[in-house]
């Protein structure tokens, strides 16, 4: 056998084992934000240029928002009618959890 031949099929074997991973490795955790949307309120996920969701009323937005970045474990920035962060809210696993 080729010594060149073995080290491609050992390296195809290794890609191929490194190429597994679960649907939740997949699965993007973008931070969710809750933002102003011309006369209503939208929830964007971070990096896109789209909304996922329009609503009338922030609170209305909050929700949707914070129902998405539970099922995504990810984090909920919530913002002023200015664009400022008002509240951000995680939900997914925390590396430093607060004491008590």
């Amino acid at each position: 056998m080729n010594p060149l031949t073995s080290e491609l099929r050992i390296s195809n074997f290794i890609f191929r084992s490194h190429s597994t991973t679960s649907q939740e490795d997949r699965m993007a955790k973008k931070n969710q934000h809750v933002v102003p949307s011309g006369d209503g309120w939208g929830v964007r996920g971070a990096g896109n240029s789209r909304l996922t969701s329009k609503h009338p009323t922030q609170a209305a937005a909050i929700d949707a928002g914070r129902t998405i970045s539970r099922n995504q474990g990810s984090e909920l920035v919530i913002h002023r009618p200015n664009g400022q962060i008002r509240a951000k809210d995680s939900h997914g696993s925390d590396n430093f959890p607060p004491k008590g």
